[in-house]
């Protein structure tokens, strides 16, 4: 029998808490590890501060979210492969096996023009897995934009692990179900998730929106899959400290029940 599926929590998933308090939630609400958002709070970015975290808590850190967004373009300098290349200096010293990597903004021309190859030199050089995540189009009413280069969906290129985010599936229209059969295994990593097929990444607990997440996670199982699930919710509209623990228990419960074969 193989040995169940990994449920992690992101830090993200805290937010606007703080990355120590995403390690003392996951912990003591029973989940299996943590993936780090890399981001403005300076606790995730520091190596020594996050391998300090994992051992108070007893629990392991399984990925390690580059700081690819909007509002984390200066953490870790503004060279996005110096980014990369730092990722994988944590990921090395806290023992996780997985980078979660945006593609690269429009704008960012020099990054996009070399970023599926630069990639796969990226994961020879350092022996860790980068897993490119899907993404989606930016939406204003009837407007849409193309906000990532080359292209907001990884089943069209040449990468050999892909994370599958399911809130950014459904912004995007898109199918996880399909997407999972399609990568096959090139699927490496799950943001578990959900959405309503909002133009907004809404990030709900799963089981909220209209993804098929039960399928999803079903598929996955039965296929064999032994990467990790974390679970990347949105809590800030949660009232208190306690609403936001009910959605994270929520989010562990239905996502364990479902990924079990």
């Amino acid at each position: 029998m193989p040995d169940p599926i990994r449920v992690s929590l992101s830090t993200s998933s805290v937010y606007p808490g703080s990355t120590a308090s995403g390690f003392e939630s996951a912990a003591r609400l029973g989940y299996d590890g943590v993936e780090v958002m890399v981001g403005i709070d300076d606790v995730s970015a520091d190596i020594t501060a996050i391998k300090a975290l994992s051992a108070f808590h007893e629990i392991p850190v399984v990925s390690i979210h580059a700081p690819c967004l909007l509002v984390t373009q200066r953490v870790w300098g503004s060279d996005p492969w110096g980014k990369l290349h730092r990722s994988a200096e944590m990921a090395h010293e806290v023992g996780a096996s997985v980078i979660v990597v945006h593609p690269p903004f429009r704008w960012q021309r020099d990054y996009a023009r070399g970023f599926v190859e630069g990639i796969a030199d990226l994961e020879a050089e350092h022996g860790v897995t980068y897993a490119v995540e899907n993404m989606y189009p930016w939406r204003t009413g009837k407007r849409e934009f193309q906000a990532y280069a080359p292209g907001w969906d990884p089943l069209l290129h040449d990468y050999a692990h892909v994370t599958v985010d399911l809130s950014h599936s459904s912004t995007a229209g898109e199918d996880p179900v399909e997407m999972a059969k399609a990568l096959g295994g090139r699927l490496a990593h799950i943001h578990m998730t959900d959405g309503s097929g909002s133009a907004k990444d809404e990030h709900l607990v799963p089981g909220r929106g209209t993804q098929p997440c039960q399928e999803f996670l079903e598929l996955v199982a039965a296929s064999g899959y032994d990467g990790e699930v974390v679970v990347e919710i949105n809590t800030r509209k949660a009232k208190d400290q306690s609403d936001r623990e009910a959605d994270l228990l929520e989010a562990l419960a239905f996502t364990r029940l479902h990924a079990t074969v």
